[in-house]
């Protein structure tokens, strides 16, 4: 459930939906995978004003409802997420490095609410 974030001047409900697929949608994401970005998602939080609302993984891709403060830009959240997520899980699981042939996860797919 999301909270009202205050800060000194605003207080804000600010959520975004992110879809990252894999690249080429190969199928990567194991239980061992989903593991590690859940943990990670976990840090995220503790050092940046992002909060994980929820974290979903498929095979191929991985949602994620965030909540942030307007100071953060949708891309500046996903930039840090992404690239936070994919250096830990190159890190801790070598044979996704294998599966994705450039040694990166891909694009993102930004879904505003409305």
């Amino acid at each position: 459930m999301s909270e009202y974030i205050h800060k000194s001047h605003n207080v804000s409900v600010l959520m975004y939906h992110f879809v990252c697929p894999a690249k080429y949608r190969r199928v990567v994401i194991d239980d061992e995978v989903d593991q590690v970005i859940r943990e990670t998602c976990e840090e995220i939080e503790k050092r940046y004003e992002i909060k994980f609302i929820e974290v979903g993984t498929d095979k191929d891709h991985v949602h994620f409802l965030i909540q942030s403060v307007p100071t953060y830009s949708p891309q500046k959240i996903i930039q840090r997420v992404k690239s936070i997520i994919a250096k830990e899980v190159f890190a801790k699981c070598p044979q996704v490095k294998k599966k994705l042939w450039g040694g990166n996860f891909g694009q993102t797919d930004i879904m505003l609410p409305q």
